[in-house]
């Protein structure tokens, strides 16, 4: 049986092409996390990292090249919020060239906690880019260990 070739008439319209380009970028920003318009905006979502123990939560943030002073910290109810901006600038100077590059860019990241922290024992320490935040919990979000009875 012989197979005959069919002429396709029907060419992608530019249309279903941005259509695809479109579906290709959102895909991109979803599965780094990011808002499709922040890089137009200079605004990112820093990467972070959540822990708990049965006292504590544990928050890890990467925020190479920030200053400490420029990131604000808070904690209301069960949520954490950060956020801040980052200023860099890089200056480089030889014989023949000389090239400046600045990097600017607000960030804000809102995390639900698993359950509610005491705003008053919040600890934030900065080191080598990363921001490690240790919280404890209320008292009454601590589980509670009950003891067995045995005759």
């Amino acid at each position: 049986m012989a197979r005959q070739l069919a002429r396709w008439s029907r060419l992608p319209t530019i249309s279903s092409l941005q259509d695809e380009m479109n579906r290709m970028i959102d895909r991109f920003f979803r599965e780094w996390d990011m808002e499709p318009g922040a890089i137009e905006a200079g605004t990112w979502a820093p990467p972070v990292d959540l822990s708990e123990s049965d006292d504590k939560i544990f928050v890890k943030a990467e925020l190479p090249g920030i200053d400490p002073h420029d990131i604000n910290i808070s904690v209301q109810g069960n949520t954490l919020m950060l956020n801040g901006e980052k200023k860099e600038e890089k200056e480089e100077k030889g014989k023949n060239y000389y090239c400046i590059e600045r990097r600017y860019g607000k960030f804000s990241r809102t995390i639900d906690l698993p359950s509610s922290v005491n705003p008053d024992r919040v600890n934030a320490e900065y080191r080598n880019g990363v921001l490690e935040i240790t919280m404890e919990k209320k008292e009454a979000a601590r589980p509670k260990q009950i003891p067995i009875k045995t005759e």
